[in-house]
């Protein structure tokens, strides 16, 4: 299975610290307007926590991700689960509509993914998600990197995928979706938790892959915060990321 290696998750602080995720959801989840006699794949279901609203629908929903232990969350949900990866999944025509929300820009393989998600539609099937666009937590990286290669670590992996809309619409038209609409939105992110645990729960992953002795985790990411702390600290309410998302609806074409 093909991942990204420095996508790597902690259940219990991905639940808490991240729980803004499935809340920041709606939006695509409006896109998606589920319905109750629909089978849906929900491509990076998380916790499963944004999975559960579409079930609410009514439709018959299978939650896919990457993360054994996310999905073992998912699955006490009482989820109908799948380990796999986004890029090379092997559903033929089986749904009539792909969902995903904050999940696409971990999967580096992005033509890779478009085409599984292609595959994985019925003909008619549709297409919504939304996930990291261009510019996205550039801040955040930033910092990251400058303090990284303070304490010796030279060699930083370009680790996430964040196209502009454009960029993203001329990929999916590639593998034939049509009816492609793709913007970038600009959305600073509250983060109730605080910015050294965002860091600890969506960037724990990279300094494993950098081999970073863990006795060096909390000081790296204390280190960052304060780097970041001027631009992304608001005394009156606190932190924010600075989040860029790009939304997309696309739909496989019909058989003639």
């Amino acid at each position: 299975m093909t991942t990204n290696p420095s996508s790597s998750w902690n259940s219990a602080d991905y639940t808490t610290t991240g729980a803004f995720v499935a809340e920041h959801g709606a939006a695509v989840l409006e896109l998606l307007n589920p319905q109750s006699d629909e089978r849906i794949l929900d491509v990076g279901c998380g916790d499963g926590a944004l999975t559960l609203k579409i079930t609410e629908a009514g439709a018959d929903v299978l939650a896919f991700d990457a993360s054994p232990e996310l999905l073992a969350t998912a699955s006490e949900r009482g989820l109908d689960t799948h380990l796999g990866s986004a890029s090379n999944m092997e559903f033929n025509a089986e749904f009539d509509a792909v969902f995903s929300n904050a999940v696409l820009h971990w999967v580096l393989d992005a033509e890779g993914a478009a085409q599984s998600m292609f595959n994985a539609l019925k003909p008619g099937g549709r297409l919504a998600v939304e996930f990291g666009g261009f510019g996205n937590i550039a801040a955040v990286s930033t910092a990251l990197r400058a303090t990284l290669i303070k304490h010796g670590y030279q060699d930083l992996p370009d680790d996430h995928y964040f196209p502009s809309a454009e960029q993203y619409a001329r990929l999916l038209e590639s593998v034939g979706f049509v009816g492609v609409e793709a913007k970038v939105i600009p959305r600073p992110t509250f983060l109730e938790a605080g910015m050294e645990a965002w860091l600890r729960t969506f960037r724990n992953g990279l300094l494993e892959r950098l081999e970073v002795p863990q006795d060096q985790y909390e000081l790296i990411f204390n280190e960052t915060a304060d780097l970041l702390k001027p631009a992304l600290f608001d005394p009156a309410t606190g932190w924010w990321a600075d989040y860029v998302r790009i939304r997309v609806s696309a739909r496989k074409p019909t058989v003639d």
